[in-house]
């Protein structure tokens, strides 16, 4: 069986997290992606951190598996090219400040009048139209913006998320609106243009919580690592010092567990005990009986115990732990994956398909495949000096052969 994409040219005018997280995964899936970089230090995530051996983390994450071309899209010749990439593309991603691609002539309308069975996504933090289309928007802002910050954190504090949840929610529409519209082509034989919002990705995320508010007009509260409409549902202490979430979903659940694990079978009827509204109303005293419980146990004597009962727990690990996590061994999601410092290990993606392995191409470095590209696009060594003489690539890339 071969990749789902194989045979999809991607060409993508990106930076940052959201536009090259859909693009991964769709070189993940076995399209060609082409990543157009700016010459002068490219996508600005390859500078966000020096951790991986002297590259960034973000751009290490998520760029594996493209190719690099550097174009400098202020001359006439490297707009030319981009033009020629984009013509011989299944998909075209961009995610510039807002109007920016359109100013240099590739907004998505112009795109698919010239070829109309071209896939357009565009990126923005705010979407095209409305009061907010033009203003500039990162992870942080849009988290605080759709009110995201507001249900995160502390009861004291609110806080963005650990990782960058809206651009993430974008990236993953983006990907699930391409693929979308290549199904769609590939009845109808005419490409989509297909637009996301990160400020919309992320309300959409809100879920429950948008929902809730709406229909009780209260606003929800911050819980840290506990719920506000479930007990018990938090952290609790080990008698070897780490701690360890415990979740119970229905009454049931606390039945087993109150018999099997608390040691108080009379709490499963008792009506100040027995049911959830009932728990929530007493989480202080729910939690103290159950921290209580959990600190005469080690982590381990806890969860083995909770699981021959069928309750659900985990441990509150850090992301060394997740690195060494027995279950990524044990299914062999660990891949190398090179880059220009060398190898480095990698997550396989998510999905997967039976009889199918995944690539986990390269990580390249800027400009890297820039001249192999134009070669790829028929161009002759005397074009690609003239190119580079007149700055439209910069000064990067493979000799001309």
């Amino acid at each position: 069986m071969s990749l789902p994409l194989t045979g999809v040219t991607v060409v993508a005018l990106e930076q940052a997290v959201a536009a090259p997280l859909a693009t991964r995964h769709l070189a993940d899936l076995g399209a060609r992606v082409v990543k157009v970089e700016r010459p002068d230090g490219g996508d600005f995530a390859r500078e966000y951190d020096r951790s991986v051996g002297g590259l960034a983390s973000h751009f290490v994450w998520l760029n594996r598996g493209k190719e690099s071309i550097t174009l400098d899209l202020k001359t006439p010749g490297g707009r030319a090219v981009l033009a020629d990439l984009v013509a011989s593309a299944d998909v075209f991603v961009q995610n510039l400040s807002p109007g920016a691609a359109a100013r240099l002539g590739f907004g998505a309308r112009e795109l698919r009048e010239r070829q109309p069975g071209l896939v357009t996504v565009d990126l923005s933090g705010y979407g095209s139209g409305g009061p907010y289309q033009d203003k500039r928007a990162y992870d942080m802002l849009i988290q605080c913006e759709t009110g995201l910050a507001s249900v995160t954190g502390s009861p004291e504090r609110p806080a963005k998320t650990g990782v960058p949840t809206s651009d993430i929610a974008a990236g993953m529409y983006a990907l699930t609106g391409t693929l979308a519209a290549l199904v769609g082509r590939a009845a109808t034989g005419l490409g989509s243009a297909v637009e996301i919002s990160m400020f919309e990705a992320t309300a959409e995320w809100l879920g429950h919580q948008l929902h809730h508010t709406q229909g009780t007009g209260v606003q929800p509260e911050r819980a840290g690592l506990s719920h506000p409409g479930i007990a018990p549902y938090d952290a609790y202490p080990t008698a070897d010092g780490h701690e360890l979430l415990i979740g119970i979903q229905n009454d049931r659940e606390w039945a087993r567990f109150a018999d099997g694990f608390l040691g108080r079978p009379e709490l499963a009827d008792d009506p100040q005990w027995a049911t959830n509204v009932a728990r929530v109303r007493r989480r202080r005293l729910v939690d103290a009986l159950v921290a209580g419980r959990t600190a005469t146990m080690t982590a381990a004597e806890a969860v083995k115990r909770l699981d021959e009962l069928a309750i659900a727990s985990a441990r509150l690990n850090d992301v060394t732990d997740l690195l060494r996590h027995p279950q990524l061994a044990a299914r062999d999601r660990w891949r190398p994956v090179a880059t220009p410092v060398g190898e480095v290990r990698g997550l396989l993606p998510p999905f997967g398909f039976a009889g199918v392995e995944l690539p986990m191409g390269p990580v390249p470095a800027l400009g890297e495949q820039t001249e192999p590209v134009l070669r790829s696009l028929g161009y002759p060594p005397e074009r690609i000096a003239a190119l580079r003489a007149a700055g439209a690539l910069g000064g990067r890339g493979a000799p001309a052969a």
